[in-house]
């Protein structure tokens, strides 16, 4: 399997946050959930991948090729949908498309007018009148009408309704069956990725903190739950992380069965996305 998207020890440096060492892979036909704390680095990584941020170090790779010296054709290949918006708020979604358009050379209008349908936007409203879920569609509306081979997206479902959210997911997944497709899926919002993320990137203050299947993560570590009292030298290396109330404690472990063996009595059930991203970044241990 090819790999779609590499990024090798990339590097960026701001008077109060720096990205460190950021490696991680994309393969084609693949979902990669980007996920982390907000000031994580989700957003500081994708504008250093696309060139909107100039990196300090490393290197990135789309389709094989240095995205450095082959910006224009690879720009040309991939679709990008920004949390902040990219529109000029006094054009008709006509009149930015008319902008945009021109600078792709396989424009699909087909497509375009497809997802203007499905999304039910008007192409003659104003973009300063849209709502945040009606910018979302229309940047994703835009980003699919070139025939794209990868989207890259940055919080794109943050502040959406479950109903806009749940249109966003089925057109992604529209778009993979394809197939030689990849997306870049930066989010907070983990519950997401538990219906489409194929691998999970967790970045933590810059850092890559893990990279791995979505479902092998959710079956190799466990939420565990139990009295105080089980809680010793011995025991606690077991767990990722943990938090204690008045009432127990609760963690997250990769090694369920020794739990098992070194707790008795101990309730494991299985996680969630977001509870094996705060074991590896939060907790008190």
């Amino acid at each position: 399997m090819n790999n779609i998207l590499e990024v090798e020890g990339l590097g960026k440096d701001y008077r109060d946050f720096s990205l460190s060492n950021v490696c991680f892979t994309l393969p084609e036909d693949c979902i990669a959930g980007f996920v982390g704390i907000n000031g994580a680095g989700k957003t500081t990584t994708i504008r250093t991948i696309l060139g909107l941020a100039k990196k300090s170090s490393g290197t990135v790779r789309m389709f094989g090729k240095d995205f450095s010296h082959n910006e224009t054709e690879i720009k040309n290949r991939i679709g990008v949908v920004l949390d902040e918006g990219y529109f000029y708020d006094d054009l008709s979604m006509a009149q930015m498309k008319g902008i945009l358009a021109p600078a792709y050379s396989n424009w699909n209008e087909k497509a375009y007018l497809g997802c203007m349908e499905r999304f039910s936007l008007d192409p003659r409203q104003k973009i300063a009148t849209l709502s945040r879920g009606m910018r979302m569609k229309f940047a994703l509306t835009l980003a699919l009408s070139h025939d794209a081979e990868l989207l890259i997206m940055d919080e794109p479902t943050s502040g959406l309704d479950p109903f806009v959210r749940s249109q966003f997911l089925d057109i992604i997944a529209d778009f993979m069956q394809q197939g030689g497709k990849g997306v870049l899926f930066s989010t907070h919002i983990t519950s997401d990725l538990d219906k489409i993320a194929d691998v999970l990137i967790m970045i933590h203050e810059g850092r890559i903190v893990l990279q791995q299947e979505k479902d092998w993560l959710l079956e190799s570590h466990r939420l565990v739950k139990g009295d105080r009292k089980l809680l010793d030298e011995k025991t606690e290396p077991l767990l990722l992380n943990f938090e204690k109330t008045d009432f127990g404690f609760s963690g997250i472990t990769n090694q369920p069965e020794a739990v098992h063996r070194s707790m008795p009595g101990v309730i494991t059930e299985k996680p969630t996305i977001e509870d094996i991203m705060l074991g590896y970044i939060g907790g008190e241990k």
